[in-house]
């Protein structure tokens, strides 16, 4: 989800546009489901869910410069997207194995991002950006049973993505984490809880947030800080979700 987040801002939505795209987003929006043997959904619905809530349709549209991140399910090789149409690589980015089918583009197939980078902080730096805020949503596997598939292929990837921290965090200033214990990966409905965790892990910080990204304007809340993060004025300092 970071991607089409990341895809709404750079495009000028709004952080209240984008709480009131949270709350009406539901997993049916973009999720289909399908038989296949790479995966139970399919995200091709994605494509008019993108058209409705982006502004933009390319990278070179983006008011701020992006960097979208895949898998290459063949090398498992990391892909960074940065110009061309935007959808593919969002889709790319949000094709969790095994509950997503992979998605080709140019004859090769690419799956979520997070197995390359679970956080996408390397990137960011190689891309130029001199003070770069991680933002993670940190694994919290429960010694319960899983009840069913998703949450097997879900308590296996909270898993590894816990063990990888090292190899991103090193990239990162600063890495904020929300505590998402308790949420399931298809509780749309909760979204308001979502943005108000990550309002709360925020604000406690944001005197050091200015002072790392230079910033001297008051800031009243974090909604206040992201649009001078990746203004103009400020063009390498940037934010890897």
């Amino acid at each position: 989800m970071g991607a089409i987040i990341g895809a709404c801002y750079c495009a000028g939505v709004t952080a209240e546009e984008l709480k009131e795209i949270a709350r009406a987003t539901r997993f049916k929006d973009f999720a289909r489901w399908t038989v296949s043997r790479y995966g139970l959904c399919s995200n091709d619905r994605m494509q008019k869910y993108c058209a409705r809530i982006l502004k933009a349709t390319t990278f070179e549209e983006l008011k701020i410069p992006l960097a979208v991140t895949a898998t290459d399910f063949q090398t498992g090789e990391p892909a960074v997207f940065t110009q061309g149409k935007l959808v593919g690589p969002i889709r790319a980015s949000c094709a969790y194995p095994g509950m997503f089918l992979p998605v080709e583009l140019d004859g090769r197939r690419y799956i979520d991002g997070m197995l390359a980078y679970a956080v996408p902080t390397t990137p960011l730096r190689m891309m130029g950006a001199d003070r770069v805020l991680g933002v993670y949503l940190s694994a919290h596997w429960t010694q319960k049973q899983p009840r069913h598939l998703f949450e097997v292929i879900g308590q296996c990837f909270s898993i590894a993505q816990d063990k990888m921290c090292e190899t991103w965090k090193k990239d990162a200033d600063r890495v904020l984490e929300p505590n998402v214990s308790g949420f399931s990966y298809n509780c749309f409905e909760r979204a308001p809880e979502l943005i108000e965790l990550g309002e709360n892990a925020a604000r406690p910080i944001v005197g050091e947030l200015r002072a790392l990204l230079n910033l001297t304007a008051a800031v009243e809340n974090f909604a206040a800080v992201l649009p001078q993060v990746s203004s103009p004025a400020s063009p390498h300092a940037s934010l890897a979700v």
